[in-house]
């Protein structure tokens, strides 16, 4: 009986690590580049201002990709080689892309694991808002040294116009985050 309670011991002493190791899955976000992918140019400030201003608040460094590049400039020179370089010497080696998946709440992950270039490039057909909707879906893709690392669909339900829409997805942007990406 008292070596089985060794036994039982030394077992839980290998299990519990890989248990909690298990559990923390987090992004353990430390800071972010925030990309809004919308093309209206307001919508995309009011996108990347808001999610910089949760992320700001909860202690991540982050940056909206406004202040790396010219008003009206395509997202695509982020990819290049020395805008790279440029955000590496800011501290920046996380980058996130935010856009509106759709006005529908059953949206699921999507399994694709695009690279950043392709995920950068690829174009988005939906507006913050659009009239008569009632909820939108917005799509939040991680990526550090060119692939992604994480991928959360943030819905917004009960909207009415947009700054329904924003303050919505501030409040839901603070939850995912603290428990998910922080």
């Amino acid at each position: 009986m008292k070596n089985f309670h060794y036994l039982f011991l030394f077992v839980l002493t290998l299990v519990v690590p890989t248990f909690s190791q298990a559990q923390d899955k987090g992004l353990h976000l430390k800071n972010v580049l925030v990309i809004g992918q919308l093309d209206k140019p307001e919508d995309r400030y009011s996108m990347e201002i808001n999610v910089t201003e949760i992320f700001t608040e909860l202690g991540v460094k982050a940056i909206p990709s406004l202040n790396m590049l010219k008003l009206g400039t395509d997202a695509s020179l982020i990819a290049s080689d020395s805008m790279k370089q440029i955000i590496a010497t800011k501290g920046i080696d996380t980058y996130l892309l935010v856009s509106v998946r759709g006005y529908d709440k059953t949206f699921k992950a999507t399994s694709m694991n695009d690279d950043f270039n392709t995920a950068l490039g690829a174009g988005n057909l939906f507006p913050l808002y659009r009239e008569e909707i009632v909820s939108v879906s917005f799509e939040f893709k991680f990526f550090r040294n060119g692939a992604m690392v994480e991928y959360d669909i943030i819905k917004c339900g009960n909207v009415s116009n947009r700054d329904a829409v924003l303050k919505k997805l501030r409040k839901q942007l603070r939850k995912v985050a603290v428990k998910k990406w922080k």
